[in-house]
């Protein structure tokens, strides 16, 4: 019997599913190499080491309101029928420091953040207090033995306060600065270099060949420089290529300095789709080609001078789906983050959802909460891999597996949200 022929566009073994394809990409991509970046600078950075206090945090046990600092001894039984009367001895502001300790019937007028005289083991708000400069009556011994903090009630010396590996977010960065780390030790991030190709395309620059109809806007350039930046990379945009070999080779040489290569379109059978045959004369491996999936079955992926090519459909939802689910992981993986895939959620088709090819499908979907706890999920409309404005609309993608054709109303089905801050390490898909 003669064997089938092999798919020429499909990988080794013919098409493959989007998660094994998933992980092959996340084999090949590496972490970034740690550099120091200014703190205002590190926002959204990976650690790229463990952070030792070297101090304790508050480095003095210091008041945690306005009022006066007293020894509980004094204070307590005061109530608006027996006022205690104290002598005040010297004003404590935040960045000043006490002169001496204080002794039986004596107080300090106190600011939040001043350290505690000794003695002290307390602060009386003021608002129980009659707000005297030499002799204060306190009316109120609920605050007698608190509102302080003590030495290192938050930090301790020697306490391995952030771990390699933490995502740094504003909290991180506030307790950097209260560390005196001025240049935190992060893995650099990835610069990737986005190549959109077409002589149908160009960008908005050109309004009056855009409005006219002659030409289409390039929407897929100015929609990866955000997603880029959004997953962590500094996005490197190359323009557009024309559709000839020439264009292409000079384009994607422009890249080879760059962390990782992300084109647009050309990588599919048609006669002006060069970008495969312009990779491989420029000494590009390439792994697989073609995907069980829709929208985004012709993705690619290989190594061209050692850095990864990640090749995407060029139609403007299949762009953003295909990046979802392989580009953005990639980048999370160069920028040191272990879980680099959003989670899948289950949710309820609010509706029933009918599927013609015989491929796993990422469907563009609106998932609402529900009083019962299961979310529902609809579609946003139609599903065509040209209509954009099903991105604007969706904030989770509906994943049918392969060959499950009919999805009726009120079956459970998994769904990648969009917006979630929760991520894994293995692709929920």
């Amino acid at each position: 019997m003669t064997p089938p022929e092999r798919d020429p566009n499909a990988g080794a073994s013919g098409p493959l599913a989007a998660a094994d394809a998933a992980r092959r990409i996340l084999a090949e991509v590496r972490r970034q190499p740690p550099l120091r970046v200014p703190l205002d600078d590190a926002l959204g950075s990976v650690l790229a080491e463990d952070v030792v206090s070297p101090l304790d945090i508050p480095a003095r046990t210091n008041s945690a309101m306005d009022g006066y600092a007293t020894r509980s001894a004094d204070v307590r039984g005061a109530s608006e029928a027996a006022p205690v009367r104290l002598r005040v001895v010297e004003q404590l502001a935040a960045g000043s420091f006490p002169t001496r300790a204080l002794g039986p019937g004596e107080c300090a007028r106190i600011f939040t953040g001043a350290p505690l005289p000794e003695g002290a083991d307390g602060v009386v708000r003021q608002e129980d207090t009659d707000g005297g400069g030499e002799t204060v009556t306190i009316y109120q011994d609920r605050d007698a033995g608190v509102n302080f903090r003590r030495v290192g009630e938050d930090v301790r010396r020697g306490a391995v306060v952030l771990r390699d590996g933490a995502a740094l977010g504003p909290a991180h960065l506030g307790v950097l600065a209260s560390l005196a780390v001025a240049h935190p030790l992060v893995y650099r991030r990835p610069r990737v270099a986005i190549l959109g190709s077409g002589d149908e395309i160009v960008d908005v620059d050109q309004p009056e060949e855009i409005l006219s109809g002659r030409r289409t806007a390039s929407s897929n350039t100015h929609t990866l420089v955000a997603l880029v930046r959004l997953a962590g990379g500094e996005p490197v945009n190359l323009g557009i290529a024309r559709d000839t070999r020439e264009s292409l080779r000079e384009h994607v040489e422009r890249a080879l300095d760059c962390d990782l290569l992300v084109t647009t379109a050309g990588i599919s059978v048609g006669e002006h789709d060069y970008v495969r045959e312009v990779l491989t004369d420029l000494g590009a491996e390439q792994r697989f080609w073609k995907l069980r999936m829709r929208p985004g079955a012709p993705v690619g992926f290989g190594v061209i001078g050692g850095i990864p090519w990640i090749g995407l459909p060029g139609n403007p939802v299949s762009t953003m789906v295909t990046f979802e689910l392989f580009v953005r992981p990639a980048i999370r993986a160069m920028c040191g983050h272990a879980l680099p895939f959003r989670r899948a959620v289950r949710a309820r088709a609010a509706e029933p959802i009918s599927l013609k090819p015989k491929l796993q499908h990422f469907l563009r979907g609106i998932v609402t909460p529900n009083a019962d706890g299961l979310p529902d999920a609809w579609l946003t409309g139609p599903q065509g891999s040209g209509i954009l404005t099903s991105m604007v609309l969706a904030n989770a993608l509906l994943v049918i597996p392969e060959g499950q054709h009919e999805t009726a109303a009120g079956a459970e089905l998994s769904a990648i949200l969009l917006d979630d801050a929760v991520h894994v390490a293995a692709p929920p898909y």
